[in-house]
């Protein structure tokens, strides 16, 4: 299966999540790899702690792929090249985990016929390889969105199964722009069609994300003046109503990550002795962070919204 993860702004916790969701599937014995078509910024190296690539490899990168600069992108094994201090020994029973990263000196490229048909074979022979293929896109309108959405339309593609992570934070302006993202003029939706894609069926395999959101109910929101508190339970409700008349309502989403301040500080993998030994990250995080994992091939997380 492949999943891509889009977000139209930047900040939303797109890459730490889709990095713990590889890394959580990876954990319960899947196979798994993480293709970081963040061309303008490929750093997702970054949360895996994988020091040779962070913000892309000198050569041998997708961008070098994609151009026909490599004839194969490289890989790195996520087990073996992490300096992740808790992941240095491959925990038992885990799938492979691995990383293709983009280059250092890339950024965002034109998509050329040849380079959409690179692409098409990448992602038949992962997708064959790998139980779970994630693809961090650039945010916004990139043209690796229109890569995504020009490949999976097209016939040498349709036996395999694609889904869109859509990250937005709980905020007004992010809420506004992830429905922008999809539904807007040029949005997925838009461009999907255009080339090809039913659109019902496109819908269907779209769910929007909620990340860093605040819970009003818990510490250290819940501690604060009662007339501080009574405005955050005001705005939370404010975005209730907003989400839902942008189509990014409660129906529409198939997970929310709660504010964890480990992941303010750091980009990093939350492990469960993150939580149980040094008590640095919280229960609710990891929770939501396996529930999230799980629904990535939950068929019943994604019916018809």
């Amino acid at each position: 299966m492949l999943v891509f993860a889009a977000s139209d702004k930047g900040g939303t916790g797109r890459s730490v999540t889709s990095a713990n969701l590889a890394f959580r599937r990876a954990l319960g014995g899947d196979d798994v790899a993480y293709l970081d078509f963040d061309f303008g910024s490929p750093t997702a190296a970054a949360v895996f702690d994988v020091p040779k690539a962070t913000g892309g490899i000198e050569q041998g990168g997708l961008h070098s792929y994609l151009q026909g600069k490599a004839t194969e992108p490289s890989r790195l094994d996520v087990w073996a090249e992490t300096e992740h201090q808790l992941l240095r020994d491959r925990p038992a029973n885990s799938g492979n985990l691995v990383l293709l990263p983009g280059d250092r000196s890339g950024g965002e490229f034109a998509v050329a016929k040849d380079t959409v048909n690179r692409c098409i074979d990448l992602f038949l022979r992962l997708n064959s390889e790998f139980e779970v293929v994630i693809v961090d896109l650039s945010a916004g309108r990139s043209y690796a969105m229109d890569m995504a959405l020009d490949v999976t339309a097209r016939p040498e593609m349709r036996g395999v199964q694609a889904r869109w992570l859509v990250y937005h934070r709980w905020t007004r302006q992010h809420v506004i722009a992830a429905s922008g993202l999809v539904f807007g003029q040029r949005g997925i939706l838009a461009g999907g069609v255009a080339r090809g894609h039913d659109k019902e069926e496109l819908r269907s395999a779209i769910r929007f994300v909620r990340a860093a959101v605040p819970d009003p109910e818990a510490p250290p929101w819940s501690l604060v003046p009662a007339a501080q508190s009574s405005w955050m339970r005001k705005c939370d409700q404010d975005l209730d109503r907003l989400a839902a008349d942008r189509d990014v309502g409660f129906s529409a989403a198939i997970g929310s990550v709660p504010l964890e301040p480990v992941l303010q500080w750091r980009e990093q993998l939350i492990t469960d002795e993150d939580v149980l030994s040094s008590r640095i990250a919280n229960l609710e995080t990891l929770t939501a962070l396996q529930d999230l994992a799980d629904k990535l091939t939950d068929d019943e997380a994604w019916g018809p919204v």
